[in-house]
C-alpha cells in the first residue's frame, strides 16, 4: 500500500507514513457501542415500517375512510422508506463523527503508540505521538514517552530534543513545574551518563528557575563570589571568596589571569595597604570551570613610625637597659636572631636588659589594623671588663645554695621536691643604680627531662661573685637579697 500524502510503498498493516508521518485514513471498524447504537436504529426503523395502520391510522391523516386500501398502503410505504433513510443517514454521520472524534484524542494516539512500542516498531509509535503532540501540545507525558523510545533505541540526541521542548522560553506556563523538574532531571541523567558535565553546566546557567538550579548545583561551576565589593578602604579587609558548591577556586593578587597552577584559596586573603587586583575562578568536582571574575581593591592606610629606641647602637662596659618609645595604637615586637619582626616575634613590655657579647636588636610598631611600620634595628656589643666567666656565676650561686641548705648537693636534689633544679645564666642586671649583677634563672626537672621555670631569679655579682637573690623594692626598683 502506498501512502497517498507522498506515495512512499508503505509495510502491510502499518496506519501512519513512516517517511511523512501522516496518517492514513481507511474505513474504520466501529466501536461497539456505535455499532450497538446503529443495529438498535435499523431494528426501530424495521419495526415502524412493518406496523400495520388502524382504522384510527387513517382518520388522523385526514384520508377518506373509503378510499381504496392499495392507495392508503402505497403512500405509507414510501413514507416509512425515506423516514429510514434520512434516519439511518443521521445516525451514520453521528456514528462516524463520534469514530473521527475518539481517534483524534490523545488517549486514542498514546495507546496506539504504546501498541506499536511493544511489537518493537518504535519509529511508528514516534510518528503517532508525533500527531498527537501537533494537536495536543500541552501534553507532556507525550513528550515524556516519545524521550523514552528515542532513549530505548540509543538516540540520546533525539531524547533530549523532544525533552527540551518543555523547558523552553516558549513554553513557559505550558507545563506544571513537576513536569517541568521531571524534564531536567531527565536531560540531566541522560548527560551525566555521557559524562558531558559542560552540557549539564551550560544547561543550569540558562535556567532561571532557582529551585531546579538548587537541585543539581553539585554540577554547576558559578563563579566564586567575594565578600566585599570593589572599591577603596580604609582598614585591612579578610577578603574570602566562595563557591556555589564544592571544588576548587585559584586566584591571583596582582590583576595576571589565574589558572590551575594559581595559589588555591584555602583562607581569607588579608590585604593591607597598597592596591590589589583580584582574579579567581572556580572548578567543580566534575572539572567544569567558572569564567573568571576579577575585582579591584585599593586598602589606604596610615603606616605607623618606626619604633624609636633611645640607646643607640654600640659598645658598652656595664649592664644597660634597652627602652624603646611606645607608639601610640600599636604594639612594639623584636628579635634578636636577625630575622624580620612580625606579630609573631616577642613583645616588647619594657626595657630589656643589654645582653653580654654582641647582640642585633630589629624592632617594627604594628597597628590595630595589622599595618607593620619600618624596622628599626640596633647592634650592641656589652664587655665587663674584669668581670668573672658566666659559668663561674652559675658555679658560684650553686655552691651557695648548698651551703644554706637550699639544696642537699651540687647536682641539684632537695628535699622539698623529688625532681632536681638547676640554673642558667640569663642577662646583666644593674641593681642600687651601681652594682651590676649576672641574673640566673631557676629550672625545675620531674625526673622527664623536661624543664619548667620557676618564679626564682637568683643574682651573682658580675666582679665578686658573691650570690643574692632579686627583690623589689617598695617603689618597684631591684634589690639584691643576700642569700
Amino acid at each position: 500500500m502506498k501512502c497517498p500524502h507522498c506515495g512512499h510503498e508503505m509495510p502491510e498493516g502499518y496506519l501512519i507514513c513512516d517517511l511523512c508521518g501522516a496518517e492514513i485514513q481507511i474505513v474504520p471498524d466501529f466501536e461497539p457501542e456505535i455499532e450497538n447504537s446503529i443495529t438498535e436504529t435499523l431494528s426501530t426503523l424495521v419495526s415502524i415500517q412493518e406496523e400495520p395502520e388502524t382504522e384510527e391510522t387513517v382518520q388522523e391523516s385526514g384520508m377518506d375512510a373509503e378510499e381504496p386500501a392499495a392507495s392508503l398502503e402505497r403512500k405509507g410505504g414510501g413514507v416509512h422508506i425515506v423516514l429510514a433513510v434520512a434516519i439511518l443517514l443521521v445516525v451514520g454521520l453521528i456514528s462516524y463523527a463520534l469514530y473521527a472524534y475518539h481517534i483524534k484524542t490523545v488517549d486514542y494516539q498514546i495507546h496506539r503508540a504504546e501498541t506499536y512500542a511493544e511489537n518493537g516498531a518504535y519509529d511508528q509509535a514516534i510518528a503517532c505521538l508525533e500527531a498527537a503532540y501537533a494537536a495536543y501540545p500541552e501534553e507532556a507525558r507525550i513528550l515524556f514517552l516519545e524521550a523514552d523510545y528515542y532513549y530505548l533505541q540509543e538516540q540520546d540526541t533525539a531524547a533530549i530534543s523532544a525533552l527540551m521542548r518543555m523547558i523552553g522560553s516558549d513554553n513557559s506556563g505550558r507545563y506544571s513545574e513537576e513536569d517541568v523538574e521531571e524534564a531536567y532531571s531527565k536531560i540531566i541523567t541522560i548527560y551525566a551518563n555521557q559524562e558531558a558535565y559542560g552540557q549539564i553546566n551550560d544547561l543550569l546557567r540558562d535556567c532561571d528557575n532557582e529551585r531546579i538550579v538548587s537541585m543539581f548545583q553539585s554540577y554547576l561551576a558559578m563563579e566564586p563570589e567575594f565578600s566585599y565589593v570593589e572599591g577603596s578602604y580604609a582598614e585591612v579587609i579578610p577578603l574570602k571568596l566562595s563557591s556555589n558548591t564544592s571544588g576548587t577556586i585559584y586566584y591571583t593578587l596582582d590583576g595576571t589571569k589565574p589558572d590551575e597552577n594559581s595559589p588555591i584559596y584555602t583562607a581569607p586573603l588579608f590585604l593591607e595597604t597598597g592596591e590589589y587586583t583580584v582574579s579567581a575562578f572556580f572548578v567543580n568536582d566534575y572539572g567544569i570551570r567558572s569564567d573568571i571574575v576579577t575585582k579591584t581593591y585599593v586598602i589606604n592606610l596610615a603606616v605607623p613610625n618606626a619604633p624609636e629606641v633611645e640607646l643607640y647602637s654600640g659598645e658598652y662596659t656595664e649592664a644597660t637597659m634597652i627602652a624603646v618609645e611606645e607608639a601610640e595604637g600599636c604594639k612594639t615586637f623584636y628579635t634578636t636572631d636577625e630575622s624580620e619582626p612580625t606579630a609573631d616575634s616577642v613583645p616588647y613590655t619594657g626595657p630589656i636588659p643589654m645582653p653580654l657579647g654582641t647582640t642585633h636588636f630589629k624592632f617594627v610598631n604594628i597597628s590595630g589594623e595589622g599595618i607593620a611600620s619600618e624596622v628599626t634595628t640596633r647592634t650592641y656589643t656589652l664587655r665587663l671588663r674584669g668581670a668573672i666567666p658566666t659559668s663561674e656565676a652559675v658555679t658560684n650561686l650553686v655552691n651557695r645554695l648548698v651551703e644554706t641548705g637550699y639544696l642537699e648537693d651540687a647536682t641539684g636534689r632537695n628535699v622539698r621536691q623529688a625532681g632536681t633544679l638547676s640554673y642558667q645564666f640569663s642577662s646583666v642586671l644593674r641593681v642600687g643604680g651601681s652594682q651590676d649583677y649576672y641574673t640566673i634563672n631557676e629550672y625545675y626537672d620531674d625526673g622527664t627531662g623536661i624543664l619548667s621555670r620557676t618564679d626564682k631569679v637568683f643574682l651573682v655579682q658580675v666582679y665578686t661573685g658573691e650570690a643574692a637573690q632579686l627583690g623589689y623594692d617598695d617603689d618597684g626598683n631591684f634589690v639584691a637579697n643576700p642569700i
